[in-house]
């Protein structure tokens, strides 16, 4: 009996045991932990007074501070100015760049590995490829004369090398292959060169990328490229902002522009008298390019008669008051060593008197001038998406018309003022409202196959009242109101701009410049400063002094921005004009939101 009592209290005993060990564990309620702070894009919003006709930096139709940010910040170039302007090898695209041999001058380009399109395609060969074909063979092209010097362009490695093979040596070469474009997206896509660009840039090789274009609202943001292999950009955006003056000093004020860069004019700076602001030139300079291959600007006293008429500071003044007056068809105003060329240029009644007389016009009873029967009747013309341009063209088209010359002016997609022989005969825009963006006709790289005979000139398309024309009327531009690239060297710039482009295997009809100036007699010199390691300054002056009495074009002026920020957005961004060719948003990539 004890044994079994025993027996019985040991398996009570492990049976209350086993019990406890099988007896769930109730855990301690863990200590509350708070959501992590959502984290606040950072971002810049920079005011300006115009998202321009398009974004291909190459284009003079597309020249705006607009553009020139893009192409700073979104597209890869081998060498970019420093602080003092000198230019440096950008290391993100090229390892090296050196002249490997001089006969034939070749430079031998060894690509970055890691440099990509942000569409993860590599910034190779083709790309240098393709900005040399477009260069040298499409019409409305900015300092092509670099390109034209190419015979070849090779890849090696897997394209991540490239020999570019010149006729000659041609010591600014370092200047070429700036502003890359994404050659796998842009030669098969409709438009390409002009059309493809026209609503934003459609991959990135830089620290940011065009994330959105909104013309309606005036707005082009630009976001941080992920895909960028070097350094990323500190901020997530900026904000490029279309503003007039009002709405910029009021948005200053309110906290919702960080910096900002307008036009500089009366209103801009009359409506930020409050801060402190600061010029800075743009690498644009305004001309009067006259018409030297057709029409009666073809016979040179009639442009000089045309010149002799035009008081072009007046014309300043209206349109442009803060803009630099320009003297000079080589460097601008803002440029170390600029001096003014001009000679007797305008207003010189006695010289419209004796000019046109000459080239066989007479005085009508009514005042007008005719070549016998026909009234003399030229058109002016402008980018309709170019707002200043499109005053210039009405300044200019009351002056003359005071002189007693008929006048047509019109406004044709800035694409096709620059590239086409006849334009669309549309008439300016007679509204304060923002400029829609025009479609480029589709043969905005193409010429005609025949021009229009000088008679269909004598009759009236498009009044300078802007009187409606049919759609189909096309008409070629006597006078065109166009942008000039400067920032570059003077030798490229001059025989891009004034020489004769001579045919070659590849290329056999290159374009001409867009008012179809070619002398003959003035291309050896052309080519000499071109292709000098150091211009002759003698040389130039005789440049200057021949292109003065030829007049293939008026220059005007070179218009400047008018630099402001917020006392927050200055510390953030430490924003200032920049090397002329890359602008105050040079180094945005560096930059901070404000108060961080």
């Amino acid at each position: 009996m004890r044994r079994t009592a025993v027996g019985a209290l040991l398996a009570l005993v492990l049976a209350v045991l086993t019990a406890c060990t099988n007896a769930p564990v109730v855990a301690p309620a863990p200590e509350p932990v708070a959501p992590a702070p959502e984290r606040t894009a950072t971002r810049i919003v920079v005011g300006v007074d115009d998202l321009g006709a398009g974004f291909n930096p190459h284009l003079l139709a597309d020249r705006s501070p607009v553009t020139q940010a893009l192409s700073t910040l979104v597209l890869p170039s081998v060498f970019r100015p420093d602080a003092e302007g000198t230019l440096r090898l950008d290391t993100t695209i090229a390892t090296s760049a050196e002249v490997v041999a001089t006969s034939p001058f070749t430079v031998s380009y060894e690509l970055n590995v890691q440099a990509s399109w942000s569409s993860n395609s590599p910034i190779a060969a083709e790309d240098f490829v393709y900005l040399w074909e477009q260069m040298r063979s499409t019409p409305g092209t900015v300092d092509g004369e670099g390109y034209r010097h190419i015979t070849d362009v090779r890849s090696r490695a897997g394209g991540k090398a490239v020999d570019v093979v010149f006729d000659q040596a041609y010591p600014q070469w370092q200047y070429l292959f700036t502003g890359l474009l994404p050659a796998h997206i842009l030669k098969d896509a409709p438009g390409s060169w002009t059309g493809a660009t026209a609503g934003g840039l459609p991959a990135s090789g830089g620290p940011f990328r065009v994330v959105g274009v909104d013309r309606g609202r005036g707005e082009v943001v630009l976001a941080r490229n992920d895909l960028y292999w070097a350094t990323p950009a500190t901020l997530d955006q900026i904000v490029l902002r279309r503003l007039d003056a009002t709405q910029l000093a009021e948005a200053l004020r309110v906290g919702d522009v960080d910096v900002a860069m307008p036009t500089a004019d009366t209103d801009v700076a009359t409506a930020l008298a409050a801060y402190q602001t600061r010029p800075a030139p743009r690498a644009t300079v305004t001309d009067l390019v006259l018409r030297a291959d057709y029409g009666p600007l073809a016979d040179v006293r009639v442009r000089q008669g045309i010149a002799a008429v035009l008081d072009r500071e007046r014309i300043r003044a209206e349109v442009a008051p803060g803009a630099l007056r320009a003297d000079a068809f080589g460097l601008a105003p803002s440029q170390p060593g600029y001096v003014p060329t001009a000679t007797a240029v305008g207003p010189d009644p006695a010289a419209v008197e004796r000019l046109f007389t000459e080239a066989g016009y007479t005085r009508s009873a009514s005042g007008a001038w005719v070549l016998g029967t026909t009234p003399l009747r030229i058109v002016v013309a402008a980018g309709a998406e170019r707002v200043t341009d499109v005053e210039v063209a009405k300044a200019v088209a009351a002056q003359l018309e005071a002189a007693g010359i008929g006048v047509d002016v019109v406004a044709p997609p800035a694409a096709d003022l620059a590239s086409l022989r006849a334009v669309p005969a549309t008439p300016p825009v007679t509204t304060t409202a923002p400029v829609p963006t025009p479609v480029p006709t589709p043969t905005a790289t193409q010429a005609p196959t025949q021009a229009p005979t000088p008679a269909a000139t004598s009759t009236p398309t498009v009044s300078a009242s802007a009187s409606a024309q049919p759609a189909s009327t096309t008409v070629r531009a006597d006078v065109l109101v166009l942008p000039r690239a400067v920032g570059g060297p003077i030798g490229p710039q001059l025989a891009s701009d004034y020489g004769c482009p001579e045919p070659t295997v590849t290329v056999p009809d290159p374009p001409a410049a867009p008012g179809g100036f070619c002398l003959a007699t003035l291309q050896p010199d052309l080519e000499a400063l071109a292709t000098a390691a150091v211009p002759d300054p003698a040389l130039i002056g005789t440049v200057e002094r021949v292109l003065w009495a030829q007049l293939p074009a008026l220059p005007l002026f070179q218009q400047t921005s008018l630099l402001v920020s917020t006392p927050a957005g200055s510390a953030a961004t430490g924003f200032g004009a920049g090397p002329l060719v890359t602008g105050p948003l040079t180094g945005a990539q560096r930059w901070v939101s404000p108060g961080s």
